[in-house]
């Protein structure tokens, strides 16, 4: 799968000229891996990265980077789960999930951060007013969460 797009666009019209509106299903974008987008890519609904995405992300919903994905450039959405790698600003009004796997580059604004334990983080980190970088984090006395596998 390369970029965008569900099965409800393409069954949407059929629904219509019967009388009836199609159910409404969740609907997840996708930027497929081996994928590069450039320039601002915007989704009105979740989105999964397992390509390349140079330059601005917005999200109205969730942003998954899958561990193969990358972004490179700002990332601006409701929620986000990080697996792969991130340069740039990011942006979660909601909660953001750094993964075991994540490499992030970034100064971070979110309200709620989920640290798994082996995520990388080299940054700036403001949440609730107080802005924290990787020295603050440090001393901080934080226990990390165990990935689901080491917990199994």
């Amino acid at each position: 799968m390369a970029l965008l797009g569900n099965k409800q666009q393409a069954s949407g019209m059929a629904g219509k000229s019967q009388g009836y509106a199609p159910a409404q299903t969740p609907q997840i974008n996708m930027v497929g891996e081996g994928a590069v987008v450039e320039g601002t890519l915007k989704a009105g609904s979740d989105i999964r990265i397992r390509g390349k995405v140079v330059g601005k992300l917005n999200v109205e919903g969730r942003a998954i980077v899958a561990q193969e994905g990358e972004v490179n450039g700002d990332l601006v959405a409701t929620n986000a789960d990080v697996a792969g790698t991130v340069h740039g600003q990011i942006d979660v009004s909601g909660t953001l999930v750094l993964k075991s796997t994540a490499q992030v580059t970034a100064d971070i604004k979110t309200s709620r951060l989920v640290v798994e334990e082996g995520a990388v983080f080299d940054g700036k980190c403001k949440m609730g007013g107080k802005t924290m970088d990787k020295e603050d984090l440090k001393s901080a006395s934080v226990t990390p969460l165990k990935s689901k596998a080491a917990s199994g």
